[in-house]
């Protein structure tokens, strides 16, 4: 190991720090999940971390994010149907459900779901970037996926239905993890959000973003969705949940910063933000 990895990985056991991104690029990175459904057995997922071309390094795509590992080891609280766990396919008159990942990166969520929930349709996308695309294609099959998992290269804020990049028909679950850095791309990101989501009532988008993105911008992306028509789900549509091994939960608060002189960047770490959107108007 380099001094640098060695140093990083002691961060948990010398500073109790809990790390917000694991792996490197071009390097596998082997997860086991465990469902909480006792029949089912573990299910072990192995991705390459992407690299990305020189002009795309803004992307953030080149690690495994703590978010990601939250979704994977929380995905039954995605609200999927258990139904059809053998991998049969629905009757041609009902037609699987979709869910959509944003960004998928490695496409370690797309990829355990679409094992967990082989009658699920899912598709992976991400930026147009040629070095990412091909890593999460050669993700998807070298587990096994692709015949429920596609993947989709996608610029946020382009039209989704054009033939390079459709992710039409719309989704019945819009997922959208580590996604919410940079401001600039918040409108970007909510058309292409609004555009995928099934014009359903009980469609719904799942946001998820650790707080190292900033209190601040999480609540300025959950301001903009609801000027796009969606509004968090009530009774805990937006709710900060430990990570690193805690398993605790509180009601998201954007001025919590403010009345906590204890939220540094090592407090910060310990926590992501879900928030569950859906269409206001139905």
């Amino acid at each position: 190991m380099e001094p640098e990895e060695i140093l990083s990985s002691s961060l948990g056991t010398l500073y109790d720090y809990v790390h917000i991104s694991h792996s490197s690029p071009g390097e596998l990175f082997t997860y086991e999940h465990r469902s909480q459904d006792p029949s089912l057995p573990p299910l072990t997922v192995t991705v390459s971390v992407p690299d990305t071309q020189a002009e795309n390094w803004s992307l953030q795509a080149s690690s495994i994010w703590i978010s990601a590992l939250y979704v994977v080891d929380h995905i039954s609280e995605l609200g999927l149907p258990n139904a059809k766990r053998t991998g049969t396919s629905f009757p041609d008159t009902s037609p699987p459900l979709r869910l959509i990942e944003l960004g998928a990166g490695a496409g370690l969520p797309s990829i355990v779901i679409a094992k967990r929930y082989p009658h699920i349709s899912v598709v992976a996308s991400d930026y147009p970037d040629a070095d990412l695309i091909r890593t999460l294609r050669s993700n998807v099959a070298r587990n096994g996926a692709t015949h429920n998992c596609a993947v989709v290269p996608h610029a946020w804020g382009s039209d989704p239905s054009t033939s390079t990049s459709t992710l039409l028909p719309a989704a019945d679950v819009v997922l959208a993890v580590d996604t919410l850095w940079d401001r600039a791309l918040h409108g970007a990101l909510l058309r292409t959000m609004c555009a995928a989501l099934r014009r359903a009532s009980g469609a719904r988008a799942h946001v998820v973003a650790g707080l190292h993105t900033g209190r601040y911008a999480i609540e300025a992306f959950l301001r903009a969705a609801e000027a796009e028509g969606l509004v968090l789900v009530g009774g805990g549509g937006s709710t900060e949940r430990e990570v690193g091994g805690g398993e605790g939960r509180r009601e998201w608060d954007v001025e919590r910063v403010a009345g906590d002189e204890d939220e540094d960047e090592r407090e910060r770490r310990r926590w992501v933000v879900w928030s569950v959107l859906k269409w206001a108007d139905l």
